[in-house]
């Protein structure tokens, strides 16, 4: 082996030894880089994992409500249809309307003034409630209103459908107005006003109505039949209440009146004993004042001159005092300073 091929593979050797050295220094240090940036996102992983977990719970707990929920909905679902399907009855309708008027006679503070009765199959021509006025007359309230027409476009299918529904409603109404009009329950009492009260037991009743047919009001009243919903009818059923106030006061006015009278009367007779037992005490206060001075100059000498010539006791005789204050007789009314009497108004 000659000493250049010596050298040259010693070079060659140094060469192969640096390059490995530096390839196992790169290797090194990318696994420490790699060593590095997975402990750096390992707690990002778990965050990453606790928030995943998280959400499906999350989504667990969305499924439960939404279960719940749906069977909640169905269950609602159910039972307005079976309140639809009760409301259409005579009978159960008829039973709900009772109940909200005596509802708001209760919000009124009307009870006392209201007599209610409850209908019966065979008798539809009675008022379902009778209002007391003031002065004794009475004022009937009917609360058997269709609702038929209402319910129908509550549950068409459509907008057509709906506005036949309604349109069917108002006619209904009209209908009931003119029934109720013809059934005069006003004339059944002797003092009533020539009017009685279609009581919906709802606003939307009435709104419906008229969207369809706007002059229902007019009509009605021109037909003495006042159609009320709950609102009106408390108003109205305040009036009342009010009038009634104002009935109470007038007849406390009265009987203020009667008592003062009589109050007046029994001072006047009062006053006059009072100033005859002060005439009487005056003649009584003279009587002594004269007894007082007889004992002064006839009896009290007689005693003394008794006394001075040893017939007696040796007790001095006593001395009655004189009352000197006179009596003070009371004025009459008449003479009293001051406004004239006014009579009571």
């Amino acid at each position: 082996m000659t000493v250049t091929t010596f050298l040259a593979g010693f070079v060659l050797a140094l060469a192969l030894g640096a390059v490995l050295t530096i390839l196992w220094t790169r290797a090194r240090s990318a696994a420490e880089e790699a060593r590095a940036a997975s402990d750096a996102t390992r707690p990002l992983a778990g965050t990453l994992e606790r928030i995943e977990a998280q959400m499906r719970e999350f989504e667990a707990q969305r499924q439960h409500m939404m279960g719940g929920l749906e069977a909640h909905l169905a269950s609602l679902s159910k039972d307005t249809v079976a309140l639809s399907q009760a409301l259409r009855g005579t009978n159960a309708r008829g039973r709900w309307g009772e109940l909200t008027l005596k509802r708001v006679a209760e919000l009124a503070g009307m009870v006392a003034y209201c007599d209610f009765y409850e209908q019966v199959s065979s008798d539809r021509h009675r008022p379902d409630m009778l209002v007391k006025l003031p002065g004794g007359r009475t004022l009937a309230v009917d609360a058997k209103a269709p609702l038929n027409g209402y319910l129908e476009a509550e549950g068409a299918p459509d907008a057509a459908a709906r506005t036949a529904a309604l349109e069917r409603h108002a006619q209904q109404v009209l209908r009931h107005v003119s029934e109720l009009s013809a059934r005069e329950y006003w004339a059944q009492f002797d003092t009533a006003p020539e009017m009685v009260v279609l009581f919906l037991p709802g606003e939307h009743f009435l709104s419906a109505a008229l969207e369809h047919k706007p002059d229902l009001l007019e009509v009605a009243l021109a037909r003495k039949v006042l159609i009320a919903t709950p609102v009106t009818l408390v108003s109205v059923l305040k009036g009342v209440a009010f009038g009634w106030r104002q009935d109470r006061l007038a007849k406390n006015a009265d009987e203020l009146r009667r008592i003062a009278g009589e109050f007046h009367e029994r001072v006047r007779t009062f006053g006059e004993a009072f100033m005859d037992s002060g005439r009487h005490l005056g003649r009584a206060v003279d009587a002594y004042n004269k007894s007082v001075a007889s004992w002064d100059a006839r009896m009290l000498p007689s005693l003394k001159r008794m006394r001075e010539l040893g017939v007696g006791g040796t007790a001095e005789p006593p001395e009655p005092p004189r009352i000197g204050t006179g009596l003070r007789s009371p004025q009459p009314p008449e003479s009293i300073p001051g406004d004239e009497a006014r009579p009571l108004t």
